[in-house]
């Protein structure tokens, strides 16, 4: 087996057998090129079991994470149906590794974008319906000491989201200044606004869309588009119950318990 299909399967033994070492004995750390096509692997992989791509999850949206790691740009990461969890549903603590949950403004297009670049006010055209989002994520690196190359070719550190049951149009919703509280276990835990996701979650729906049509995978009617973190990542525990509340969209919320 070539690194990239070993790096592709210690990955994915990773869900079942537990956390890893990063992938340096296979990948440099900042080889993204390398580290997508380890995604693709898993990808492609995963398909063949029956699981369906239903969107995809924008990350390294603050320009604090991307100093951090060494990039310059954020990176995508791909959405299965099996990944969703209800609003107000419950997340089983063994389903999971070191999971994480972050605020997110999620976006549903109702229409298919082309294979070109576009600009922002055409993605904005195409977009259908906006909510309030959690995602929830995790690393198969233990400790998360991750790279670039290692979140990328852990598809983008994803586990699961929770999308809220209220739906808005976007026009007329304020997505810059609006502002973000976490909640876990009735106490505020993180804070933020639209303008922390890459300045507008527009602008990563963007970047997201026209990455996709440059490598002929254009995003499609029904996409699911996770914007990128609006504040802080919190750690979860066994127990915990997370609401987030963004301003225009109202909350969303899950369990993590047995």
């Amino acid at each position: 087996m070539s690194n990239h299909e070993i790096a592709a399967e210690r990955l994915r033994n990773a869900y079942s057998q537990g956390a890893i070492a990063p992938l340096r004995d296979l990948i440099d750390p900042a080889d993204g090129a390398g580290a997508y096509a380890i995604q693709a692997i898993n990808t492609r992989f995963w398909e063949g079991q029956g699981r369906r791509i239903v969107g995809r999850k924008v990350g390294l949206t603050a320009r604090a994470v991307q100093a951090q790691l060494g990039v310059d740009q954020p990176d995508f990461g791909v959405l299965f149906d099996d990944m969703e969890v209800p609003d107000g549903g419950i997340v089983p603590t063994g389903r999971l590794l070191q999971p994480k949950a972050e605020a997110e403004v999620a976006m549903i297009l109702g229409e298919d974008l082309p294979m070109r670049e576009v600009t922002r006010d055409e993605v904005a055209a195409a977009v259908s319906e906006v909510m309030a989002a959690i995602e929830i994520v995790d690393s198969r690196i233990a400790d998360w000491k991750i790279s670039f190359a290692d979140t990328v070719a852990d598809n983008g550190s994803s586990a699961l989201f929770v999308l809220g049951t209220a739906r808005k149009p976007l026009a007329g919703l304020d997505l810059w200044t609006c502002g973000m509280a976490l909640e876990r276990n009735g106490e505020v835990a993180s804070l933020g606004a639209g303008a922390a996701c890459l300045g507008h979650p527009l602008n990563a729906a963007t970047w997201l869309a026209n990455t996709l049509a440059a490598q002929g995978e254009p995003l499609r009617k029904g996409d699911i588009i996770l914007t990128g973190a609006l504040g802080p990542m919190v750690a979860l525990m066994p127990g915990d119950e997370i609401k987030v509340s963004i301003g225009g969209l109202g909350a969303v919320s899950f369990s993590y318990k047995d």
